[in-house]
Formats: structure tokens, C-alpha cells, sequence
């Protein structure tokens, strides 16, 4: 089975916008916050040393809304291996109705903090996210 995170946000006053509901830039630090803590609780400590994650794409679906005070829970997963030095990570933010509010699909592309550069992803990065 893939690697499955799952958290919890409350939207604060400062995470609402003119129209009353969750900005949407605020969904994307959620988005970063989500995939940073799933990579250090399940990734080799080395390997959180050794390497750094960024985006290299986000795709939004907004499918609702959620003010201040709600509470949603985000799932995010990786259900196929690299390609290269990419993979691609998916969210969906379920409010307490049980609608998805927001599924996104990121691209991430892995760095080598050493080196500052890309590189292909090795196997045993990979490995603790993905099906065996």
C-alpha cells in the first residue's frame, strides 16, 4: 500500500479572504505544509538531510468553500513511481460534510542540497512512498 498522510486545518481569521472563505493562496501553503510533514515522517532522516523537494507544478480544482472556523481534512498520496527527478503528489481537502472542497495534483522535483542540483530520484528515496 502507498504511503497516505492525513491532517487537519482550522481556517483562522488570517487564513480568510474579502469574500468570507478560505484564500486560495492560503490552500497552497497548506498544500507545501502537507507535503513538508508527510516527506519527514516517512522519509530515511538521511535523506530528509540529504535532499530538498520544490514545486514544479500545482493543479487546483476549488469545488467549495470553507470559512472561518471549519475544519477540513487533507489526505495526500503518491500513486505512481518518479519519472526522473519528478513525481507527482495528489490532496484532497474533505470538509465535515464529506465533500472535497479541494483536489489538487503537484509536481515535485528533488534537489540535492549538497549540490544544488537536480537529480534523478533514487530508489530508496522513493521507496517508502510508493505501493511495493
Amino acid at each position: 500500500m502507498s504511503s497516505t498522510y492525513i491532517t487537519h486545518f482550522t481556517a483562522a481569521p488570517e487564513h480568510i479572504d474579502m469574500l468570507g472563505h478560505v484564500n486560495n493562496a492560503v490552500w497552497v501553503q497548506w498544500m507545501e505544509q502537507v507535503a513538508t510533514e508527510h516527506w519527514t515522517r516517512d522519509a530515511d532522516p538521511a535523506h530528509v538531510d540529504a535532499y530538498v523537494w520544490v514545486v514544479t507544478r500545482h493543479e487546483i480544482d476549488y469545488r467549495g468553500n470553507v470559512r472561518q472556523g471549519e475544519t477540513v481534512s487533507v489526505r495526500t498520496w503518491i500513486p505512481d513511481g518518479p519519472r526522473g527527478a519528478r513525481f507527482d503528489r495528489h490532496m484532497e481537502f474533505t470538509g465535515s460534510d464529506g465533500k472535497v472542497k479541494v483536489a489538487a495534483k503537484s509536481t515535485w522535483a528533488i534537489i540535492d542540497k549538497q549540490s544544488g542540483r537536480i537529480l534523478r530520484v533514487p530508489p530508496d528515496v522513493s521507496a517508502p512512498f510508493l505501493d511495493n
